[in-house]
């Protein structure tokens, strides 16, 4: 695998779409168990101040850039590498920030969103031995998305769906229902960063786990709950705007990870 790039010490892995969903089949059908995970910008400032989470972070198989300030700040914190003075690094800072719409250049390869991820995964697991099972989201979400997901991709393997909580009182009850369908893939979407605590504390109760992702709010987007950006707003880094117009309640998420993560990269770099 690629060099690690670490982003508020929280490692990345550079890798393609198509290049993470091998390496997530690999380690699914691998003898022993792995997580991988898909930071945000607002994950990120959550581990800064959660060490046991951002542990969990950096203990994980894989890590995918899943937001375009994950994308900036990686190339903003490659061009400071040789700078001391604060006034240059400001300086770059302001002119990435500017730029950022129409950069092509990048020092992680692409963005790799959990959505995306899930969806290639799932492709990809047409008429292989692979099952899957969707836990998390509101109650009868994740036996919509299974549905969406058998109707796009007939032959792939869903073997249950569960909402469940994150909460530790109901983790025996998951795990039972878990081992009782037997799956090697696990897609957790309680967001961040209960789904990744969730699985650090569980996944060696469920032995036929061999690949257990953190994947947000993906099952709203497959479901159609929620609506994602268009591919052009997505390449502008203007999702946030989009979210923001479908969720105003989001305000203050997308503040930080707009505003504040980007500040916190600088006077942290």
């Amino acid at each position: 695998m690629q060099e690690k790039i670490k982003i508020l010490k929280v490692k990345f892995d550079s890798v393609t779409l198509s290049e993470a969903t091998k390496k997530a089949l690999d380690l699914g059908n691998d003898k022993k168990q792995h997580y991988i995970a898909t930071p945000n910008p607002e994950i990120l400032l959550e581990a800064a101040k959660n060490n046991k989470f951002k542990k969990i972070l950096n203990k994980s198989s894989l890590n995918t850039p899943d937001g375009i300030g994950i994308i900036w700040a990686a190339n903003f914190l490659h061009s400071i590498r040789n700078t001391n003075s604060f006034m240059i690094k400001l300086l770059k800072w302001l002119y990435s920030l500017i730029t950022l719409p129409f950069s092509k250049k990048s020092i992680l390869k692409e963005r790799v969103t959990g959505a995306d991820l899930v969806l290639e995964i799932c492709k990809s697991s047409v008429n292989t031995e692979n099952k899957i099972f969707l836990l998390g989201a509101a109650k009868g979400i994740a036996k919509e998305t299974a549905e969406i997901l058998e109707s796009k991709y007939p032959g792939m393997k869903i073997v249950g769906t569960y909402a469940g909580t994150p909460n530790p009182a109901n983790e025996k009850e998951i795990t039972q229902i878990i081992n009782k369908a037997r799956p090697n893939i696990l897609f957790v979407a309680y967001g961040a960063p209960k789904q990744e605590l969730w699985i650090s504390r569980n996944l060696k109760n469920i032995p036929s786990v061999k690949l257990a992702a953190g994947i947000g709010g993906t099952f709203d987007f497959i479901a159609g709950k929620l609506k994602r950006a268009p591919k052009w707003m997505q390449k502008l880094g203007l999702e946030w705007l989009y979210r923001l117009f479908q969720q105003p309640s989001r305000i203050k998420r997308i503040f930080n990870a707009s505003v504040v993560f980007p500040i916190k990269v600088l006077f942290t770099s």
